[in-house]
């Protein structure tokens, strides 16, 4: 190998770096303690779910609630009413004025009421009729519709002494439009024992006395959240704090339905800044999207919610009922055993069932986060001064002036955005500087051939480890950056996980070629000496070798670029999704393919690369393969969302079951190599 000078690290950037990560630690202890606190998870169906299964079958309402509430839900969803809903319950009877004419005119207009009024000319085609038995919801539905529609087009219709009214407006769009909460049905709900899930609209040319109206109705009723339905929050835009502070006075928490990528929320007006005027009393809420659930066995719904409570801050599991029985089971059996079988699971993962757990409203102090970022800014320039030369004083100079530029927001109240760039910087910095300091400790070995098998494997699982540890500390940088609320409920989250994918790998290139000749010129470190290199690689003439490797590096990075993210468009195969769900039962964090399939078997590859003196261009991939897995562990920081005492578990557990498939690896090698003695070759 190429013998240049050795390198070493400025010691006051790398005692920054080292000052910042105590910091680090002190930020992610206290968030540690934040997530440890918030341990409650609210069980919830829809409550019209659970009137259509007890119609569907010819069981009493009543009776049914009792019986999934025995079995584990502690919370019913009670949405708006629709005249569509209530005329299909017979509570009202909603009917448009042109049907009416015209079975009038064809002499099929039986009922007496309808008869009079037609006859009377009181009938008129573009307006719709409202009647019913129910005077409680005849009332409200009246009432709600002067609210959304105005008064000018809703009247009493004379001689019906008030049992009918109409409304000028399309039917078809009338009959499916949210009207108001029912009384009855959240008396029915709270007479049953449990709370409720308030799912209120908001109002065209919102008012304060259409926010007061809904919150009124909710009145000494057991209300645990609001979840809000449609494109727009309650109160959007005018009326946000007047709803802030009377769900803050009710005490009640917004919930925050995730989005089917599971990547911050279904979209809606208004949903942050609620969440931000009402103290971020908010919970993450999730429900298997409704042309998912089929397709699911039951098996695995069930997996899915203990898994998504302690992995995603999920607080609220809103389940949908299965509409296809068990073999042997009823369809009301059937959905209680899937409620009881959810409450298990999510018990199994250390919470508590109740109304849904918030976080306190934490951010982390300013002094120890200006230290870390002041230690992030110190690991960019300990990175340009391994790929080039720097004089300490200008090393010093641009880090005080990385430094100024992320602190200064953030002492100045803001800073949202310097924090994920400094989050992005720490993601992508720490592995590579990792990395490559592992490649200066051994780019000076000479090959040895005879270096036994077991000295080389230590070799590896010591330098492994302390490469790890490196890593590690790059997303305790990242998970104290941004560990706060925000964060935490993903209403604010990591940028460029593409880019800590991909950019690694491109830095420790670079490095690689001031180490390393592939033009058969001593290799420099500066810019120059790494652009005659690029030059030189771009030169060579593309043999059939260079042309199937050059494929076959496009199709890895494909997937391997492609499988990042929540907007993945490459697939996951059958087994790999089964091999997940047998991790995530036996193992407190479930570790990534990246790491223990790919980067640490290669880490304890590579000293046999290096020693018995591999190709360059195997050892360079292999370096690039241990840079994935380096990354990776970093990577599990950026999901803000996780705990981050599990995302360190994760990094851990990663290093459990990577060692044995690196030792395999090993092993193959090992064989492979004395088969290819045996033939007279050299491996």
């Amino acid at each position: 190998m190429n013998s240049i000078a050795e390198f070493r690290h400025n010691r006051i950037l790398l005692a920054v770096v080292i000052t910042g990560l105590l910091a680090a630690l002190a930020i992610c202890w206290q968030r540690h303690v934040v997530e440890q606190a918030n341990d409650r998870v609210e069980l919830a169906m829809d409550y019209e779910d659970l009137a259509e299964l007890a119609l569907t079958e010819g069981v009493p309402l009543p009776d049914l609630l009792q019986r999934f509430r025995a079995a584990g839900l502690t919370s019913l969803a009670v949405y708006e009413t629709t005249l569509e809903k209530l005329n299909k319950t017979g509570l009202l009877t909603a009917v448009p004025g042109s049907q009416l004419l015209n079975q009038y005119r064809a002499g099929g207009l039986a009922d007496p009421l309808w008869q009079n009024l037609a006859a009377a000319g009181r009938l008129r085609a573009d307006e719709v009729y409202v009647t019913g038995r129910d005077e409680s919801v005849f009332s409200e539905v009246r009432a709600d519709l002067v609210r959304r529609l105005g008064p000018d087009r809703v009247r009493d219709v004379a001689g019906t002494g008030g049992r009918v009214f109409a409304v000028r407006a399309n039917y078809d769009k009338l009959a499916k439009q949210f009207l108001c909460l029912l009384t009855r049905e959240l008396k029915d709900v709270a007479g049953a024992g449990y709370s409720i899930i308030a799912r209120p609209s908001n109002y065209a040319r919102v008012n304060p006395q259409d926010v007061i109206a809904v919150f009124d109705r909710l009145q000494n009723l057991p209300v645990t959240a609001m979840v809000f339905v449609g494109d727009e929050v309650l109160g959007w835009p005018d009326q946000l704090s007047l709803t802030a502070r009377l769900m803050t006075e009710r005490g009640y928490v917004q919930g925050l339905i995730e989005h089917y990528s599971q990547l911050q929320f279904i979209p809606q007006a208004g949903l942050t800044q609620l969440a931000a005027l009402n103290g971020y009393r908010a919970a993450r809420l999730y429900v298997i999207p409704k042309d998912e659930q089929p397709k699911l066995a039951m098996d695995t719904a069930i997996h899915r919610w203990g898994v998504s409570d302690r992995e995603r801050n999920i607080r609220i599991d809103l389940l949908r009922k299965f509409d296809k029985p068990l073999p042997g089971k009823s369809l009301v059996e059937t959905n209680l055993e899937y409620v009881a079988a959810v409450r298990l699971a999510v018990e199994e993962k250390g919470f508590r069932i109740g109304p849904a757990g918030v976080f306190q409203p934490y951010f982390p102090p300013l002094l120890p986060l200006a230290v870390v970022l002041a230690g992030t800014a110190a690991a960019g320039v300990l990175y340009l001064a391994v790929l080039i030369p720097l004089p300490p004083r200008r090393q010093y100079l641009l880090a005080m002036v990385a430094a100024a530029v992320l602190i200064v927001p953030v002492l100045a109240g803001g800073g949202t955005l310097a924090r994920q760039i400094a989050a992005l910087g720490s993601a992508v910095l720490f592995p590579v500087l990792a990395v490559c300091w592992l490649l200066d400790r051994w780019r000076n070995i000479r090959p040895n051939p005879a270096a036994g098998l077991m000295p080389l494997a230590g070799r590896g699982i010591a330098a492994l480890a302390a490469t790890s540890a490196l890593s590690l500390a790059g997303g305790i940088y990242l998970g104290a950056i941004l560990g706060d609320i925000r964060f935490l409920l993903e209403i604010e989250i990591f940028r460029g996980v593409k880019i800590t994918s991909i950019a690694p790998l491109l830095l420790v290139t670079l490095v690689y070629m001031t180490r390393f000749s592939v033009d058969g010129k001593a290799p420099e470190r500066s810019l120059q000496g790494i652009a005659r290199q690029m030059r030189s690689l771009a030169a060579r003439p593309a043999t059939l070798g260079i042309l199937v490797l050059l494929g076959l590096a496009v199709g890895v990075a494909w997937v391997y670029v492609g499988r990042t993210g929540h907007t993945a468009g490459v697939p996951v195969p059958a087994l790999e999704v089964k091999l997940r769900y047998f991790l995530e039962d036996v193992m407190y964090a479930r570790p990534r393919e990246k790491e223990f399939l790919i980067g640490h078997p290669a880490f304890l590859l590579l000293p046999f690369a290096v020693w018995h003196g591999w190709p360059r261009l195997w050892q360079y991939f292999l370096l690039l393969f241990v840079t994935i897995g380096q990354g990776s562990m970093v990577e599990s920081f950026a999901h803000i969302r996780t705990p981050v005492m599990m995302s360190f578990i994760r990094g851990l557990d990663g290093l459990a079951l990577g060692i044995p498939f690196g030792l395999a690896a090993i092993l193959v090698y090992a064989v492979c190599r004395r088969l290819a003695r045996g033939k007279g070759q050299q491996v």
